[in-house]
C-alpha cells in the first residue's frame, strides 16, 4: 500500500524534505503545499545579492530545469493549509481534505510590523517584498531600517551599497547586541559607521506618517526622519495558527524532540524556522531561524520517515552567516549575554581577520567571524568536541601562521 508524505511549507526546508526522501529511495507520494504563489526559491539572498543584483530571480530557485517534476513531487503553490486532524490524518486546504501518512510541518515565520498601514513601510520576507524593495531602492530616496538585526543590517548594506543614504533605528543602546552582545555589537557599528550608515541607538519608533515621497517617521526621542522607505526588522511571528486545536503542542513554535517528532502526534514532525526543538539530553527548548538549521532538520525527518529506528545525530554547532559590505560575517555555537568575550585580531598571509571568541566557564561557547572563513571549521569542531577557550586561540594561531590544525 503507498504511503503519502505531505509538507506544509514550499522554503528550504520543506523542499529539502522531499529532496533527501528520494535521495534515501521513498518511491511513494509526496505532496509540498506552499502558501505562496511563487515556485520554491531560496530566501538568504532576498536581502542580499538579490538587492543589489549579484543574483537573478533563477539562481535563487530551489528546483531544477524540471520544476516539481524533477524530483517526483505533487507541488501545489498558493495553497495554505488551514486545519489538521492528528487523528484521523488529514490535512485541510484550499477546502480539501488531504490524507497523509506523515505529516512534516515546515511553514516558517512572518515579519513582525509596526501596524501603521503606511504604504512605505514594508518587510523582507518574501520574494514579492524584495522586488518591491529594489524598485523602490532605485529611487534613490532615503532608507530607514526599523531594527538592529542582521536582516535589517543586510538590507542596510544592500541599500547602501547601491547608493541610498541609510539610517538604522535600533530600541537597545548598541545594535545586534541580541544576537552576538554588546561588544561585537559595537564591531558591527563600526563597520556599518565606517560605510556611511547612520545608527540611532536607544530609541523607538513612536509614530510613522506617509508623505507624497515617502514616510516621515517619529521616533521616542521626539526627532524626525524623512525616508522614501521604511524596512521593518523587528522579529518575526511562527506561522502556527491554522494548528489551533489540532492538539500539536504551540509555544512558540511547534514544539518536537530531538528527531523533529511532535510526541502528541504519531507521524508528524516539525522543521525550520516554526519549530521548536530540543537537543538529545538537554532540557531547553529552541527556536532557531538559521537556514543550515532548516537544512539539517530536513535530512533528520527524512532518515526517520525511512526508518524511524535510525539514529538521531549529535546536536551540531548551530551555524549563522551574513553578508555585509563585502563582509562575511559567521558564527558558530550560541553566545550568552552572560559569556566572557575576547575581540582577537590574528595576521594572515591575507590580511589581518577578526574573530570574536565566547568562553563559559572556561568552555569554549561560541565564535563570531569577520572574513575569515576558515576558521568556522575550526571552531566548528572545537564546540561539537567541547573544547575550551584556550584550545581554540591556540588552534586559531596556528591557521593563522598556515600550520596543521587538529581541532
Amino acid at each position: 500500500m503507498r504511503e503519502r508524505v505531505v509538507i506544509v511549507g514550499s522554503s528550504v526546508g520543506g523542499i529539502r524534505t522531499a529532496q533527501e526522501l528520494r535521495r534515501l529511495g521513498f518511491d511513494d507520494d509526496i505532496m509540498v503545499l506552499g502558501a505562496e504563489e511563487e515556485l520554491p526559491y531560496d530566501k538568504p539572498p532576498l536581502t542580499k545579492q538579490l538587492l543589489v543584483g549579484g543574483q537573478t530571480e533563477d539562481q535563487i530557485s530551489l528546483l531544477g530545469a524540471d520544476g516539481w517534476d524533477g524530483i517526483g513531487v505533487d507541488g501545489r503553490l498558493a495553497t495554505a493549509a488551514t486545519a489538521v486532524d492528528i487523528d484521523e490524518r488529514t490535512v485541510t486546504a484550499c477546502g480539501e481534505q488531504i490524507d497523509y501518512d506523515y505529516l512534516v510541518i515546515a511553514t516558517g515565520v512572518r515579519p513582525r510590523t509596526l501596524g501603521t498601514g503606511v504604504e512605505s513601510v514594508v518587510s523582507v520576507r518574501e520574494l514579492r517584498h524584495a522586488r518591491s524593495l529594489r524598485l523602490r531602492l532605485a529611487g534613490g530616496r532615503p532608507v530607514l531600517v526599523v531594527g538592529g538585526g542582521f536582516i535589517g543590517a543586510e538590507v542596510a548594506s544592500s541599500a547602501r551599497t547601491l547608493g541610498a543614504d541609510v539610517t538604522i533605528v535600533e530600541a537597545l543602546a548598541a545594535p545586534f547586541a541580541r544576537a552576538v552582545g554588546a561588544e561585537v555589537g559595537g564591531h558591527l557599528a563600526s563597520l556599518h559607521r565606517d560605510n556611511g550608515v547612520t545608527l540611532l541607538t536607544g530609541v523607538g519608533v513612536e509614530a510613522v506618517e506617509q508623505t507624497s515621497e515617502g514616510a516621515v517617521v517619529r521616533l521616542s526621542d521626539g526627532t524626525t526622519h524623512e525616508a522614501g522607505t521604511v524596512v521593518v526588522g523587528i522579529g518575526t511571528t511562527p506561522n502556527t495558527e491554522w494548528l489551533d486545536g489540532s492538539r500539536i503542542p504551540i509555544d512558540d513554535g511547534v514544539l518536537t524532540d530531538a528527531s523533529c517528532a511532535v510526541q502528541a502526534a504519531e507521524g508528524v514532525y516539525a522543521i525550520g524556522d516554526v519549530a521548536r526543538s530540543i537537543d538529545q539530553g538537554a532540557t531547553v527548548y529552541r527556536r532557531v531561524e538559521h537556514w543550515t538549521n532548516a537544512v539539517e532538520q530536513a535530512h533528520i525527518v527524512a532518515k526517520q520517515i525511512i526508518d524511524p529506528t535510525a539514529r538521531v545525530p549529535s546536536a551540531r554547532a548551530p551555524y549563522f552567516w551574513s553578508d555585509q559590505f563585502g563582509t562575511k560575517i559567521q558564527m558558530v555555537g550560541r553566545p550568552a549575554e552572560s559569556d566572557s568575550v575576547e575581540l582577537r585580531r590574528f595576521p594572515t598571509p591575507a590580511g589581518e581577520k577578526t574573530i570574536a571568541i565566547y568562553g563559559r566557564q572556561g568552555a569554549f561557547a561560541a565564535c563570531v567571524t569577520f572574513g575569515w572563513p576558515r576558521a568556522i571549521a575550526t571552531c566548528r569542531s572545537a564546540w561539537e568536541r567541547g573544547k575550551s577557550t584556550e584550545h581554540v586561540l591556540a588552534e586559531l594561531e596556528k591557521l593563522s601562521s598556515g600550520a596543521p590544525v587538529g581541532a
